[in-house]
This record gives structure tokens, sequence and C-alpha cells, in this order.
């Protein structure tokens, strides 16, 4: 493999930094945790695994939000990933709610989560890491519910909107078997 020349840096803004992380494709997750004031929760999309062994998972949350505050108190979180029917709860706890949508939570071992959901988990905090303007919370996942995968598409976020997989876009065979397999240690 050859590297061409690196082109010269161009600046951009946080609008253009935003925009162009907006064509990463992601799942769209609601964040929970109870309060002393009750549960609440934040639509977000920034989550992911973190560790197979311990299970755990991390999602980043801005400084400013709400749940930002209610985390760096609280002993664990909920994280719910949406399916391709739950926009409007996705809505109602992003700040767009509808006064005739009431969403529905659910408790799971002890913590809050969202009805429904593709996959609903229970974590408890375990470290959480400033990262600019936000803060990366790892939480120790201490219990799982799962739909069948094949009951259920996920809901997704792209470039600002929403969106789900297509059935036809998706084969098993097409699949690779895992997502980094060794290639002697190199990178093509």
């Amino acid at each position: 493999m050859t590297l061409s020349e690196p082109a010269s840096a161009m600046p951009f803004t946080s609008r253009q930094f935003r925009d162009a992380m907006g064509q990463f494709a992601s799942g769209v997750v609601v964040i929970t945790v109870n309060t002393e004031e009750g549960p609440h929760a934040m639509t977000a999309n920034a989550f992911m695994s973190g560790s197979l062994e311990p299970p755990l998972v991390v999602i980043s949350v801005a400084d400013t939000a709400k749940m930002h505050r209610w985390l760096q108190h609280a002993d664990g979180f909920g994280v719910s990933i949406l399916t391709s029917q739950q926009e409007r709860d996705s809505n109602h706890f992003a700040g767009r709610r509808s006064t005739d949508y009431a969403p529905q939570l659910d408790v799971l071992d002890g913590t809050p989560v969202v009805a429904g959901a593709a996959v609903r988990l229970a974590a408890a905090r375990a470290y959480a890491y400033p990262c600019g303007d936000h803060t990366l919370f790892v939480g120790h996942v201490r219990a799982l519910e799962v739909q069948q995968p094949d009951a259920v598409r996920p809901l997704l976020f792209y470039c600002g909107k929403y969106g789900a997989i297509s059935p036809s876009a998706w084969s098993e065979e097409a699949a690779p078997s895992r997502l980094w397999p060794e290639m002697d240690g190199q990178w093509w």
C-alpha cells in the first residue's frame, strides 16, 4: 500500500464538525436515571459497548445537559436501544414532546428503562472521564433484556434524520464474522 502526501489541513467550524460526524449512522438510545425528583431520561446516539469482560458500556453526555448533572450523582443508569417504531419515544426524550403521547417506562433491576425497546440494560456507574465539552460515563452492566433481533429493526440516525434498516439491505452471508479480523498486524 502506498500513502499519498497528506492534504493541507483546512480550518472548520464546530457546526461543520458536527455535520461531518452526523454522516456516521448510529442507533438511537434513551439514557435513563433515577433522581430524587423521579426518573429522568434523555435521547442520545453517543453510546457504545466498552468491554465484553467485564460487560461495560460507554455513554457520552454534554456537560451542559441536565442528564450530566444527574449522572454525576447517580449510582447507575439505564440504556434503551430504540426500535424503528419508537420515533415518538426518541422525540419525547429529546425535548420534542407531543401532548397526545406519553412514553412508558419500566423498571429493570431498579433502573428505569423504555418499554418496548429492542435492548434494555441497567448499569452501575463505574467511571466518568472528562472529554472536551462532554463526559464519558462508563457503566458495568448488571442486567440485560433483549428482544429477538429478527422481531425488531433498530431506529437509526443519519445526517440529522431518522432512518431504518431495509430488510433487503441485510444478509447474514454478507456480514463479516468479526469486525476487526487479524491481518498480521497490517492495515490495508
